[in-house]
């Protein structure tokens, strides 16, 4: 009884301490989450095995190849976009261009990851290719070249982990906040905390308050994706 007495005790003297000194008490402290090998938190939109949370725009099934834990790009299919639509949230995607080079500047390794289906992460072969600067890999398209170009070779995987914030919209629909982006383009950060400046070039979605899917674009190039989840995010 003197131990729980004791321990409650410091509890009470460490909750007052937090109190007097303006820090936040014990009941304020986060919620733990497992980091590793995915967040426990996340969810995940693509494990490697089925395309359950993917659709193309018609609404009819996914009929990109599933095949060794990746999706591939079924050229001339068209773009896929998940069931599940974004808010502001973390996004972990890992894709790889083409093992064996064709084409050259916009027509190499072509694909891109949209953002409520309105904001385009360019995914592009920029590994010795050169194309425009907004245009290059890890650029959003049109409107910001990535700062640095880290880029792998042709066929070798690479990560994007991207925090997208979405635009915010006062009761009369006039946006009071664009959408804002930061993207690290394997393990570099390339877009830090880019304010969007409407939808990017390609987008046939203009913006609202209403959120949307993340997209996956087919531009004829049979690029892979794998172990793709997210973490929706609360902003202030």
């Amino acid at each position: 009884m003197r131990r729980t007495g004791a321990l409650a005790m410091m509890s009470m003297a460490c909750v007052l301490v937090a109190l007097a000194t303006g820090h936040r008490a014990s009941e304020d402290l986060p919620p733990v989450v497992a980091p590793d090998p995915v967040p426990s938190d996340a969810i995940v939109l693509f494990d490697g095995t089925s395309l359950e949370h993917w659709q193309h725009a018609d609404g009819s099934p996914a009929s990109w190849i599933v095949e060794d834990g990746a999706m591939t790009v079924k050229p001339g299919s068209g773009s896929i976009h998940t069931v599940p639509v974004l808010q502001s949230a973390q996004l972990h995607i890992e894709f790889a261009t083409p093992a064996e080079v064709q084409g050259e500047g916009q027509g190499r390794g072509n694909s891109g990851v949209y953002l409520q289906r309105r904001y385009e992460v360019q995914v592009l072969d920029s590994y010795e290719n050169q194309t425009y600067a907004d245009g290059q890999c890890g650029a959003i398209y049109k409107q910001y070249p990535p700062l640095v170009n880290a880029s792998r070779g042709p066929g070798e995987w690479q990560t994007y982990d991207i925090i997208f914030t979405a635009a915010e919209f006062d009761d009369a629909g006039s946006k009071t906040s664009p959408a804002r982006v930061t993207v690290i383009h394997n393990g570099v950060l390339i877009q830090h905390d880019r304010p969007l400046k409407g939808v990017t070039g390609a987008s046939r979605f203009g913006e609202s308050s209403e959120p949307g899917p993340i997209l996956l674009q087919d531009h004829g190039n049979p690029v892979r994706y794998r172990n793709i989840w997210y973490r929706p995010l609360e902003t202030e």
